[in-house]
C-alpha cells in the first residue's frame, strides 16, 4: 500500500548560486558527508546537489510534513547503490515519522528516482508500507 507521494523541482541554478554564496556552510547544513563526496565528484556538482535538494523536499512531502515538525535535511539522505540506483535513508525525526505512519505487520520502502535537464533537476519518493511475513 502507498503511504505516501511526493515530488520536488529545484532550479539547479538557484542552487549553484546558493553553494557559490553560502559554500560549507550551505552544504554540512543540508547535506550528509556522503552526499557531499558524491557531489564533489561529479562534473556537475550544483546538478548532483540540486537533485537531493529536490529528494529531500519530496521525501518531506511523502512523509506529510513538509520540512516542518522536527526533521532536519540531514535525516533524509539519498546515496547510490552499486548499480546507480538512487535509494532514501531516513534517521532522526523522519524516521520517527516514518515508523509512526508504517501499519504494524508492514515495513515501510521509500522509493526514490531523481532526472535533471539544466536548469531543472527534479525528485520523486513514493513511500511503500510492504506486509512482513
Amino acid at each position: 500500500m502507498i503511504l505516501g507521494i511526493g515530488t520536488d523541482l529545484a532550479n539547479i541554478d538557484r542552487i549553484a548560486g546558493t553553494l557559490e554564496r553560502f559554500g560549507d556552510r550551505f552544504r554540512n547544513r543540508v547535506f550528509t558527508e556522503v552526499e557531499q563526496r558524491k557531489a564533489d565528484r561529479r562534473r556537475d556538482v550544483a546538478g548532483t546537489y540540486a537533485k537531493r535538494w529536490a529528494a529531500k523536499e519530496a521525501c518531506s512531502k511523502a512523509l506529510g510534513t513538509g520540512l516542518r515538525m522536527g526533521i532536519a535535511w540531514k535525516d533524509m539522505a539519498v546515496s547510490n547503490l552499486h548499480t546507480g540506483q538512487p535509494v532514501m535513508e531516513v534517521t532522526g525525526w523522519a524516521k520517527e515519522r516514518l515508523d509512526a505512519m508504517t501499519p504494524e505487520g508492514h515495513e515501510a520502502i521509500i522509493h526514490v528516482t531523481l532526472t535533471d535537464d539544466h536548469p531543472w533537476a527534479q525528485a520523486f519518493v513514493v513511500i511503500e508500507a510492504r506486509r512482513v511475513g
